[in-house]
């Protein structure tokens, strides 16, 4: 941890509140760490360690803005809070040459109220997502999945595809969107970055029946997924509809699957096994289990090579809180980022 930090709290001072940058972010954490960081959250979740009220949907003119907050106690009774606030505006990379999802996070000391961090949460968002995707993957896609279809080739899409790709051998990528231009972008600059055989698919159904792991991470508002786009065995990971007016998976394809969610009570409400709710294609209780209880063992994930598998991915706010915390510890003791005292 940072003296400049340890120092002054201490002495019964304000700490020091570091800010942090998206590129001082992206060189601290890895794939991996992210893992780390949110099966943590998981299975504190799952042991009680947690608390996480109703995320706040605000509506804006051609967007809208969603605040999330979480309380993390750590094994070693450390707490601590957090408060994402982003802006999602789908149509900001066109209209005005700005990312669709930006904001920050405000990281405290749960013990004394302490601030002790503010950060742009651009890339924690799109890594702790991406960290949920292989996390439940390890549970529910078959260990010999190596095609993957990635529908969405936004910064999202980049996301998922180097966390899948640092947990697992990958033969070949389709790069499916929409825009075709995008597909092809997305294909030739992650080749190069993942040493990938990666493919713009204009067409779905050829690029994910192909697919054994499928990650949906459009802004879609109408399901575009359906049973006839996805072949026995596939994993599913939905990412896209993290508000109740989007839509990604068909609820018939909801109904036939095994769907593990991150959260019932956020689920149930904007992502996609909302909408299979809503369409009573599938019962509050049909769905198999939260990734809490995949990651504690108190559920198992796939049983069978043949069945599909959803995971139903809205973004948590216990994600971010113990993102937040690893990225506050590593610039800590790294010295990165600025210290200010916000409150002198």
């Amino acid at each position: 941890m940072d003296d400049r930090l340890t120092t002054s709290q201490k002495r019964g001072e304000t700490p020091s509140v570091l800010v942090l940058s998206r590129t001082s972010i992206a060189a601290l954490l890895s794939p991996s760490d992210y893992l780390t960081a949110v099966e943590t959250a998981f299975k504190a979740e799952a042991e009680g360690r947690t608390r996480s009220p109703a995320p706040l949907h605000i509506p804006a003119e051609g967007g809208a803005f969603h605040a999330k907050g979480a309380h993390m106690t750590l094994v070693d009774g450390r707490a601590f809070a957090a408060v994402k606030v982003n802006g999602n505006f789908p149509g900001n990379p066109k209209r005005n040459g700005m990312p669709t999802i930006q904001g920050a996070i405000v990281l405290s000391d749960a013990n004394n109220g302490a601030l002790l961090a503010l950060m742009d949460s651009i890339e924690v968002t799109l890594r702790r997502t991406a960290a949920a995707t292989t996390l439940a993957m390890r549970y529910l896609a078959r260990p010999d999945a190596d095609m993957v279809s990635i529908c969405g080739c936004g910064d999202q899409a980049r996301a998922q595809l180097e966390a899948i790709a640092d947990t697992r051998r990958i033969r070949k990528v389709y790069a499916v969107d929409i825009d075709q231009s995008a597909g092809e972008a997305f294909a030739n600059t992650m080749a190069a970055k993942l040493h990938l055989d990666i493919v713009a698919e204009p067409d779905l159904a050829k690029a994910t029946l192909a697919s054994g792991i499928i990650v949906t991470c459009t802004t879609s508002r109408t399901p575009f997924l359906g049973p006839n786009h996805v072949a026995p065995g596939t994993f599913i990971a939905a990412v896209g509809a993290d508000a109740p007016d989007k839509s990604e998976l068909m609820p018939e394809l909801m109904a036939r699957a095994k769907v593990v969610v991150d959260s019932f009570e956020q689920c149930s409400v904007m992502g996609d096994l909302h909408h299979a709710l809503a369409a009573r294609a599938m019962l509050e209780g049909r769905f198999h289990a939260t990734l809490s209880e995949l990651a504690t063992g108190r559920k198992t994930g796939r049983t069978s090579a043949h069945e599909i598998t959803i995971f139903d991915s809205t973004g948590v706010a216990i994600q971010d809180v113990a993102a937040a915390i690893s990225i506050y510890e590593c610039a800590s003791a790294k010295r990165t980022g600025l210290a200010i005292q916000l409150a002198s």
